[in-house]
């Protein structure tokens, strides 16, 4: 069994349809979300709804093997059954993600609390996300941190400047995700320029 953590909301469709046909074993992989939006279940905002409908839904990826936080109920409580599901899950095997234009990874924001420390708590409410929705569930950068890999996908001319903050070493949230084996970062030619 693979367990991979997703962090790519608006997955773009490309990608997602260069993923669905690399032959991978998705009946292997449990797919378990990086963030959320506090929005009802139906609405196109929503993390994994947009996941589903670019990836998931047409790879063999079954119901019980993909796992959303259950962000409708509420922060808190969203946090608190998803941290209790992510406990019998000690590492992911693959953390994917993305950098937004403000520099922040998952809804991990920078000059907020992102959960750095050994004993954060492995999934975060968040109430004042600067922007909308304000409130989102998000896992730690602690928790983010339990995988054998980690890899940031960035692309868009809308994210030089993040990538400039980064390799310019800026306290955003991005460089605080820090598996063992280190990340890997995939960059759109030419943001780095």
């Amino acid at each position: 069994m693979k367990i991979g953590m997703v962090g790519l909301g608006r997955m773009d469709g490309n990608m997602a349809q260069r993923l669905g046909r690399r032959g991978i074993d998705w009946p292997a992989w449990r797919v378990y979300f990086g963030d959320e939006r506090c929005v009802p279940v139906d609405d196109p905002e929503r993390n994994s709804g947009m996941a589903l409908a670019a990836l998931f839904a047409h790879v063999p990826v079954t119901h019980e093997h993909f796992h959303a936080i259950p962000a409708e109920r509420g922060a808190c409580a969203a946090a608190n059954d998803y941290a209790a599901l992510l406990a019998r899950v000690p590492t992911f095997d693959l953390v994917l993600l993305g950098l937004v234009e403000d520099g922040h990874t998952a809804s991990l924001f920078p000059g907020a609390d992102i959960g750095i420390a050994v004993d954060a708590p492995a999934v975060l409410p968040v109430f004042d996300a600067p922007k909308p929705p304000r409130e989102r569930v998000s896992l730690s950068a602690m928790r983010l941190s339990r995988t054998q890999q980690a890899l940031f996908i960035v692309s868009g001319a809308s994210k030089r400047a993040a990538i400039q903050r980064w390799r310019g070493g800026a306290d955003i949230p991005a460089p605080h995700i820090v598996p063992a084996g280190g990340v890997d970062i995939i960059v759109e030619a030419g943001l780095l320029e």
